[in-house]
């Protein structure tokens, strides 16, 4: 008697809190029942009976039995459903859903009365402990059943196998998932076994169930049983709490741990409550204590995936953004790992507050969108690793190159191994594309089972504009690949006509580190093809989205002669530097001479390149602006160095020495590999007042001239010093008039002879750089 008051008071309560709804829509239409507008005297046995016949679920009827549903006003609902999600189509909903809530509850108390005695009597003894009892006697002989796995296949056959396999450090999928795969199909061998112990032990000790009813529980548990098992199996294959080496995401062990108990604990609640939800439904239960229950079950598993979003937080944005700062992470990834807990509560409560409504409704067909969730994640998260598993294992080469490159980093002061394949924080290989496709496909098939989950009814392409969005996504797709295939594969060929170039030293004078003609038109040809890629995915998107792109290429044909006639010199620059780049005149890293202006070529544009200087400056000249271009980096160099000695050098002998000097430079350990011809004497260039010029030449490839020099003229040095050669030393030599003396000069006279010598010596030094032909 007390629990039929405190229903009937709970359902006043909702049916107060229901009244507060307007009332702007109408029950389920009963036009082939009743008249409109039907009167007193209709007979309510008649109206139930053709309600019944009709498959009219709700009838609202005064207290004098006058039936007030209108007819004929309200739509069908799949005619309210086709019209849109409109204010009318809301109202309906809801109070659709007010109707049939007050209504569930209203019948809750002799719901479940009718349950009781449906249990009983279909209970073999006539008692609702029967299934109790089963429940119970189930769970001790799994119980049983796991500490045979624990103790006996665990210890003493599965361990001496499993162990085996553990690695100290596994690097990567390809090394990681074979063994979290064989591990997991190790523990679901002992689970089966576990199984099958607990069915011995039952045979033996309680024999066969004959009772349909009770066979019916006990496989269910069995079954509730096996899934739970398995599922908690593959997150410990995902989040491997007790074995960090083979752990995929970054996680500290006392997250993993707290995160796989979380999970572990919300399997078994969201299994359990799914399947006894199933086993009141089988039953043929009362319809009204299947919706109370299994929504009640429904939400304390929402609460508890909610909880573990709130306390797992932190852990796993970390694991997300790679266990890094998130300005090293990509954008996607950063906005991952700030939207998805928000979002996915948001899913929590939408999944369940949706289910709910279809099961008071009674139009709950399929599995929930709650476990669905679930489901889905965990399966694109294995689908992610088997593909990424895949990916390594096609990619083995690339791979020894990056633990090569760790290798490098871990023998390198003050570099972080981590940090320099994460680097550049883009895509730079073929195998970061493939994890990146893997990654969209595994969720974009995830959307697509949530959807056909969702609504098993509809396609994902319904309408017309569902369409089109599929189609500009996968356009997006593909051109995204394309995009980033064709300039992968663009910088791997500019790295391997790169070769082992070093970059010049700062300061240098340059032209020794030039790279190949490939090497210098590669990255223009990689922009003009990222253009283009780009340009036709626009103009295919457009034409997706029912746009005329015929006007587009008119209106380009229009701005192109606008450009050509107003931007001549633009389309002089371009023209010239395609002409300069075909011909080959210069590369990327070669010292030249445009007009004056000289420097390394560091980058080459479109309309201009850039010229560094040896003393720093950075030079950006036009493409239209060259009229003389001089390359001192191509096949050979010759140097030539001159040297002032005095008059009583002995000339013959100073070739001699120069000679057997070049013949011993060729063994050099540092310069003689740089030689092209050796150096020699070209004898006496120049008599001046006070020396005489002997030149010296030597023939280098580009670049090494300058070592070179440096080497030749400490040798020479060192050499006239042992052979009592001197150097002359620039004098000028001032006559005054006759009779005049030094003495009798003035203070005047003095400083401009001064200065009239200063002059004659910067003179003689500009003539000499002419004459040499270097100013460098």
């Amino acid at each position: 008697m007390r629990t039929n008051t405190i229903w009937m008071l709970l359902a006043s309560a909702l049916l107060w809190v229901a009244c507060l709804v307007p009332q702007h829509s109408y029950a389920q239409g009963l036009t082939s029942l009743v008249p409109s507008g039907g009167s007193a005297s209709t007979d309510i046995d008649d109206v139930l009976r053709a309600a019944s016949e009709n498959g009219v679920s709700v009838i609202v009827i005064d207290s004098n039995g006058t039936v007030l549903s209108e007819i004929g006003d309200a739509p069908p609902l799949e005619a309210a459903e086709k019209s849109g999600l409109t204010l009318i189509s809301v109202q309906d909903s809801a109070a659709a859903f007010r109707t049939a809530l007050v209504t569930r509850f209203l019948q809750l108390p002799s719901a479940f009365s009718e349950v009781l005695q449906i249990l009983r009597s279909s209970s073999p003894d006539g008692t609702i402990f029967a299934y109790v009892k089963v429940l119970l006697l189930s769970l001790l002989l799994l119980g049983l059943g796991i500490l045979f796995q624990h103790y006996v296949y665990g210890k003493h056959m599965a361990k001496r196998f499993v162990v085996a396999r553990i690695r100290e450090n596994p690097h990567g999928y390809a090394e990681k998932m074979p063994f979290l795969i064989f591990r997991f199909f190790m523990g679901v061998i002992g689970i089966l076994l576990s199984i099958a112990v607990a069915y011995v032990l039952g045979s033996i000790f309680f024999g066969p169930l004959k009772d349909p009813s009770l066979q019916f529980t006990a496989t269910l548990i069995n079954v509730g049983y096996l899934s739970i098992r398995v599922v908690i199996n593959v997150w410990r294959m995902i989040v491997s709490p007790f074995l960090p080496q083979y752990r995929i995401p970054k996680l500290s062990n006392a997250d993993a741990r707290r995160l796989f108990h979380w999970l572990s604990a919300g399997t078994i609640l969201g299994i359990s409550a799914f399947l006894f939800g199933q086993w009141i439904r089988s039953f043929g239960l009362n319809q009204d204590v299947y919706v109370f229950l299994f929504s009640l079950l429904s939400l304390v598993v929402m609460l508890q995936s909610v909880a573990l979003v709130l306390f797992n937080r932190r852990s796993v944005t970390a694991a997300i953004l790679n266990d890094g700062p998130a300005g090293h992470a990509s954008w996607v990834l950063r906005t991952l790992s700030r939207a998805w807990a928000p979002t996915s509560i948001l899913f929590f409560v939408f999944a369940w507050g949706n289910q709910t409504y279809h099961l008071v409704l009674g139009a709950l067909n399929g599995t929930p969108l709650l476990l669905g969730g679930w489901v889905i994640l965990t399966t694109i998260i294995v689908v992610y690793g088997v593909l990424n598993y895949v990916i390594e294992r096609s990619f083995t080469r690339a791979r020894l190159i990056e633990e090569h490159k760790l290798k490098i980093a871990e023998n390198s002061e003050g570099l972080d191994p981590e940090q320099l394949l994460t680097a550049s924080g883009g895509l730079t290989s073929f195998q970061a594309l493939a994890r990146r496709v893997a990654g969209i496909v595994a969720f974009v098939a995830g959307v697509y089972a949530f959807i056909r989950m969702w609504s098993p009814e509809s396609g994902i392409v319904a309408d017309s504009f569902a369409n089109q969005f599929l189609s500009v996504a996968i356009v997006l797709f593909l051109g995204n690949i394309s995009y980033y295939a064709f300039r992968i594969w663009i910088d791997q060929k500019i790295a391997e006509e790169q070769g082992d170039m070093e970059d010049g030293e700062l300061g240098d004078e340059g032209g020794g580190t030039s790279a190949s003609r490939l090497a210098t038109l590669l990255p223009l040809f990689r922009n003009f093809i990222l253009i283009v890629i780009v340009v036709i995915i626009a103009l295919i998107t457009l034409m997706e989205m029912g746009v005329n792109v015929a006007p587009l290429f008119a209106g380009a044909g229009i701005i192109g002669v606008a450009v050509g006639f107003g931007s001549q010199s633009l389309v002089r620059d371009i023209f010239s530097g395609a002409f300069f780049l075909f011909d080959d005149a210069f590369r990327r890293g070669e010292y030249i001479d445009v007009g004056g202006v000289k420097g390394t070529v560091e980058k080459i544009s479109v309309r201009s390149f850039q010229l560094r200087h040896h003393l720093g400056a950075l030079h950006t000249m036009p493409f239209g602006e060259i009229q003389v271009l001089t390359n001192y980096s191509r096949d050979w160099v010759i140097m030539k160095l001159p040297l002032r000695v005095t008059y009583d050098t002995d000339v013959e002998k100073v070739r001699k020495m120069i000679k057997n000097l070049g013949v011993a430079l060729l063994d050099d350990p540092v310069i003689g590999d740089n030689f092209i011809q050796p150096l020699k004497s070209q004898g006496v260039i120049e008599m001046q007042d006070s020396a005489m010029i002997i030149r010296v030449k030597f023939m280098t490839k580009p670049g090494d001239q300058w070592l070179v020099r440096k080497k030749v003229y400490e040798e020479i040095r060192q050499l006239f010093e042992l052979n009592g050669i001197k150097f002359a030393h620039r004098e000028v030599t001032v006559r005054l008039a006759d009779g005049q003396r030094a003495e009798d000069l003035n203070e005047e006279d003095r400083k401009a002879i001064t200065a009239a010598a200063q002059a004659s010596l910067e003179e003689d030094l500009l003539d000499g750089e002419d004459a040499d032909g270097d100013d460098r």
